[in-house]
């Protein structure tokens, strides 16, 4: 699924999780709240609520009622971890076939880097 298609929701999904695996947020760190967040992106708090409940579905984060949600331990490393496998089993092979359609070798490409 391309980024255009994707749902809001989980464009928000990923990008809190970048900002997970990068340290912006880091682990039992309190994320910032539905509104804020909401109003930081322009989205709806509703779609914002709805990442941050796959988050807390997945057990990235935790919730502390009536304080706001942090950052769970080990968050990041599993983030991580499934952000790999899922490059590797579905933009990889598409990356791949491309480089070979296009005829690249593996020089011009470490060039590139």
């Amino acid at each position: 699924m391309s980024n255009q298609t994707k749902p809001v929701y989980l464009k928000l999904r990923d990008q809190i999780a970048a900002a997970i695996i990068d340290g912006r947020y880091q682990e039992e760190e309190m994320l910032p709240s539905v509104r804020a967040l909401a109003a930081e992106q322009g989205a709806n708090p509703l779609t914002v609520a709805k990442a941050y409940q796959q988050f807390q579905a997945d057990g990235l984060v935790e919730v502390q009622r009536g304080v706001g949600m942090y950052v769970a331990r080990g968050a990041a490393e599993k983030l991580r971890k499934r952000e790999k496998e899922t490059f590797l089993s579905q933009e990889w092979p598409e990356i791949t076939a491309r480089i070979k359609r296009l005829g690249l070798k593996p020089d011009e490409l470490l060039a590139a880097v």
